[in-house]
């Protein structure tokens, strides 16, 4: 599946942290995803490494509320 692939390319991150939690998250999660719960995580991952890890951990609340459930699965990963 080159979608799968894409994602996982752009999944690498410079956060150990955030690439175990992501990758997982892949495996995981990623398969059993809407289209649109997909685009939702695709525009989290063009966030900045720290920004995000801000978002899953809860340093950081979402500008954006429709972001909520897929951080939640984050977070759960």
């Amino acid at each position: 599946m080159k979608e799968l692939e894409r994602v996982r390319w752009r999944c690498r991150r410079g956060l150990l942290e955030l690439d175990i939690v992501l990758g997982r998250f892949i495996e995981h999660r990623y398969p059993k995803m809407e289209n649109e719960q997909r685009i939702i995580f695709d525009e989290l991952l063009d966030l900045p490494d720290t920004e995000l890890w801000d978002l899953i951990t809860e340093k950081k609340e979402p500008v954006h509320a429709h972001q909520l459930v897929v951080l939640e699965w984050l977070k759960a990963a």
